[in-house]
């Protein structure tokens, strides 16, 4: 009996391993997704591209802004260390419920002050990630 019950359970151990892969998958595949438009929006800001910059925007943050225009110049006034990053990685993705991802971004801006920001991002009903918010602060002992 304790031979069936311990291969009952290695089975079903295994059973769930495979079944679990192609979720862990979808998963990393969101993350890489989300990661990429937060990437291609930053490259668009030393670019100068608004308007690849306002496609990586979710409708939420589109919808208050009346051009790529606009939306770049909110971007220049109020996240200049975003706008021109000198240097940027991303430390961490992590899931933020079903349709959310958030991420950790460290940046350097053109004075050399250290950064952080935060952003999250929405699952669009296409599968695409947008950026649906940034948050920025001065990385601690960062210079003035």
């Amino acid at each position: 009996m304790h031979a069936v019950s311990s291969l009952l359970i290695g089975f079903l151990s295994l059973a769930a391993m495979y079944s679990a892969s192609p979720a862990h998958a979808a998963d990393e595949a969101a993350k890489l997704k989300a990661r990429a438009a937060v990437e291609r929006q930053i490259e668009a800001f030393h670019k100068d591209d608004a308007a690849t910059a306002y496609a990586q925007a979710a409708p939420s943050i589109q919808g208050m802004f009346t051009s790529p225009e606009t939306f770049i110049e909110m971007v220049r006034k109020g996240y200049a260390a975003v706008y021109r990053a000198r240097s940027f990685s991303i430390d961490r993705v992590e899931e933020s419920g079903e349709d959310g991802i958030s991420l950790g971004v460290k940046l350097q801006d053109e004075n050399g002050i250290d950064w952080m920001a935060l952003y999250s991002l929405e699952k669009q009903s296409d599968g695409d990630w947008r950026i649906s918010g940034c948050r920025l602060v001065k990385a601690p002992g960062s210079a003035a």
